[in-house]
């Protein structure tokens, strides 16, 4: 089994702006199921709500009179599990998680799945520590450069290809899971999706949605080319 790394606690001071009142619950989020039953699941969801209301919040005030659609839309990219686990990246998490030696020989340190889920679960203990408006000021801070980057509001790869396929006449595209591989914790998923008589793209992800929205990235950039 692994074990937090030697400067967890000057870690977490960083993260969070101070030194943890009580750090276990902060240890609780960092830690996997393959390593003790008392892990990060329940942090998880409830950290899940709290960015859900805080993301909302933000785009609300940040993009003045946009209409629900365009505000949905950049909510989702925001709170997604890809964009949840690139900020856990970017924040140093995989150094501090608590494995079990077979989800750490499996690459769970990796894993979108499970950086999005731990980086959800800080953001509750620190919620439950420190309240909404600390859990505000981590998310803002971490979140920033993709919001502020946002310059339009982002459409969904499925929705745009939909789109494309009403445009140009077509049947609406067909998503077909190809293979499902890989332990509980780190599941891999292939989905194919096809547009009859223009074209077809494979792709992976940690979910099925996520492999569907891959596939269907790949197959508008193969249109568009």
């Amino acid at each position: 089994m692994s074990v937090h790394g030697p400067d967890t606690t000057g870690w977490l001071k960083a993260l969070i702006g101070r030194a943890p009142r009580d750090p276990a619950p902060f240890h609780q989020a960092l830690t996997h199921g393959s390593a003790k039953p008392d892990n990060y699941e329940r942090l998880e969801f409830l950290g899940d709500r709290v960015l859900g209301l805080l993301v909302s919040e933000w785009v609300f005030e940040r993009f003045v009179g946009e209409p629900e659609g365009k505000l949905s839309r950049r909510f989702n990219a925001l709170v997604s599990g890809e964009t949840c686990a690139e900020v856990a990246r970017a924040a140093g998490v995989p150094t501090h998680l608590v494995l079990g030696k077979q989800a750490r020989d499996d690459g769970a340190a990796n894993s979108d799945n499970v950086l999005g889920d731990v980086m959800e679960a800080l953001i509750g203990a620190l919620y439950l520590e420190g309240g909404l408006e600390e859990a505000r000021t981590l998310v803002r801070r971490l979140w920033a450069d993709r919001v502020d980057t946002q310059t339009a509001a982002p459409r969904h790869p499925k929705s745009a290809l939909q789109e494309w396929a009403a445009a140009n006449k077509r049947k609406p595209p067909e998503y077909v899971m190809m293979n499902r591989s890989g332990p509980h914790h780190a599941l891999r998923f292939t989905v194919t999706v096809s547009i009859k008589g223009a074209g077809e793209a494979s792709a992976t992800g940690g979910s099925k949605q996520e492999a569907e929205t891959a596939a269907a990235a790949a197959l508008l950039e193969k249109l568009a080319g």
